[in-house]
């Protein structure tokens, strides 16, 4: 599971870790602590950080840094090009249900 200093972190790789919506984000961490589900708690980040742009800048590719760390720390496979597609879809149609978000990772997990 991330913390915050871990998705920040992330974000700096990409940019400044500058965050400009605390309150997704804070929101989307406390809803991780609360499911060991690994797929519900990415859907919650992809959320805060692609939907609602936790960062300044970079957030496209904090979100897929962080899909990809989960599906590695979970030993799964994962197809990058889904990855993509999952991101570019969810800003597109503003997904903001987390059983739909939960729905499009699973379809790019292999």
């Amino acid at each position: 599971m991330l913390d915050r200093n871990d998705v920040v972190g992330i974000n700096k790789i990409f940019d400044k870790g500058k965050i400009v919506n605390e309150g997704s984000l804070d929101f989307a961490i406390s809803s991780t602590k609360k499911t060991k589900d690994w797929i519900t708690q990415l859907a919650y980040f992809l959320r805060a950080i692609v939907v609602d742009h936790a960062f300044e800048e970079g957030n496209k590719r904090t979100a897929a840094a962080i899909f990809i760390a989960y599906c590695e720390a979970s030993k799964r496979a994962y197809d990058v090009y889904k990855i993509d597609l999952i991101i570019k879809n969810l800003i597109q149609k503003r997904v903001t249900d987390i059983t739909k978000i939960r729905r499009m990772i699973k379809n790019a997990v292999v």
